[in-house]
């Protein structure tokens, strides 16, 4: 089984021997492969349109002696988990409307869920929450477009040179 394709099972549970999924029930990620999960979360479940991850905050997140977690990280963590709810190769962000309910503190579990929510042509809209325990600490709608190539590939502006 590839490192992209997860299963969902807890370590409290059976061991990965004793319980196989179907592969065909396993939904493999299409995008951000290379991005640092101790940055932005890691994958708890993925179906299609629909992701749950988890974030343990660390230290380099840390933005004052008090503990409290920089904003930013647990945006990334968001914007990561809109991208896995889509999981099309070449998703961007293009815009989002977010509010942080709660501040979160250095070593707090941070569990987001994405649901794609509206699909037009090659937009997405996706909504997404955070909980730390039981309390909502962030809420967001990310707005994505799926693009034929890579964003950084793309020819965004005619050059009259060419």
């Amino acid at each position: 089984m590839s490192d992209n394709k997860k299963e969902v099972v807890n370590d409290d549970e059976l061991e990965l021997d004793d319980y196989r999924e179907d592969e065909e029930n396993l939904v493999e990620i299409h995008t951000h492969e290379s991005i640092n999960r101790d940055l932005t979360g890691e994958v708890i479940r993925l179906e299609k349109g629909y992701v749950e991850t988890r974030l343990t905050t660390i230290s380099e997140m840390v933005a004052d002696d008090e503990g409290l977690i920089h904003g930013g990280f647990v945006f990334s963590a968001a914007d990561y988990a809109a991208m896995l709810a889509v999981n099309e190769r070449n998703v961007v962000l293009v815009g989002s409307e977010c509010q942080f309910l709660s501040p979160v503190k250095f070593n707090d579990e941070v569990n987001f869920v994405a649901r794609v929510r509206h699909k037009e042509g090659r937009k997405r809209n996706v909504h997404v929450e955070a909980h730390v325990l039981d309390i909502k600490v962030f809420e967001g709608e990310f707005k994505t477009v799926i693009t034929e190539r890579h964003v950084l590939k793309l020819k965004l502006l005619d050059n009259e040179d060419e």
